[in-house]
């Protein structure tokens, strides 16, 4: 369903190091690349190609600014990836938007958690599995 998501940043380096720990430790992406001279990077599940998570400088220059509404989601296997990952954000730099726990609003097992990067980008991480 999708190609890729890019997320807009205006620190590349401080974004780095916001976003390795949540991708990789937390929800197991493999970096695919990382180039300074743009600046921009990429992750991806181990083994597809495709979706693709980018973080970078917007491509037309201009300064970035995270919209109102906008929210990318990651799916968590597991409540223990969620809470991993809540925490990574947490203490990288990322900003509480709603703490790990249970939303019955939205199902009866939607475990999720939501934060902000560093630019205040919203992002989610969420795990649909019963626990």
């Amino acid at each position: 369903m999708l190609s890729h998501i890019f997320i807009g940043i205006t620190d590349f380096e401080r974004a780095l190091r916001f976003y390795r720990p949540l991708l990789e430790e937390g929800l197991g992406l493999q970096a695919r690349f990382t180039d300074l001279s743009r600046p921009w990077a990429g992750w991806q599940q181990a083994g597809v190609a495709r979706p693709l998570f980018l973080i970078g400088s917007p491509y037309d220059g201009a300064a970035h600014a995270p919209g109102n509404g906008q929210m990318t989601a990651f799916l968590a296997e597991t409540r223990a990836v969620v809470d991993r990952s809540y925490a990574l954000a947490m203490a990288n730099g990322g900003r509480n938007d709603g703490a790990p726990g249970l939303r019955p609003e939205y199902h009866e097992h939607y475990y999720g958690a939501y934060f902000r990067d560093p630019d205040g980008n919203k992002l989610c991480v969420a795990c649909h599995a019963p626990d």
